[in-house]
């Protein structure tokens, strides 16, 4: 499974998580260079709409900015989680397929935590099916 990565910073954090999905197996694809976080997060959930990635991993300061920025790709969902029922959550009742994370105020344990439940949570609630379809059909032009 492919995961797509991008950080505007390199820290314990960042490396804890990109240390975890390697030894998790996932083959890890990031942008060439390194462009400012908005672009960071385009290219995150980009590479997730287009199927070059199964999922999307964004990091900022906060993880606000990145999430924001990933949402703006039509078909990105990006959740911003601090913790693993947060990240549960985001991909059982809201099919998020890009996580956000600050890269600040996590310690790194805990950011591989969160990282691991969001990845490891099963496909969507079958019971949020409408609500999910509905928020997909935002992306669509009107």
């Amino acid at each position: 499974m492919r995961v797509a990565f991008a950080s505007d910073d390199e820290n314990e954090t960042t490396r804890a998580v990109v240390k975890a999905l390697a030894d998790d197996g996932y083959e890890v694809i990031g942008p060439d260079g390194s462009p400012g976080w908005p672009d960071l997060g385009r290219f995150v959930g980009q590479a997730v709409v287009d199927g070059r990635a199964d999922y999307g991993v964004v990091m900022c300061w906060t993880g606000t900015g990145t999430a924001i920025a990933a949402n703006k790709v039509p078909g990105a969902r990006a959740a911003l989680a601090w913790d693993p029922w947060i990240a549960r959550g985001a991909r059982l009742w809201n099919d998020a397929n890009v996580l956000a994370m600050s890269l600040k105020r996590l310690a790194p344990d805990v950011a591989v935590e969160v990282l691991r439940a969001f990845l490891e949570t099963p496909r969507p609630d079958p019971d949020e099916a409408e609500s999910i379809a509905r928020l997909r059909s935002l992306d669509r032009p009107r």
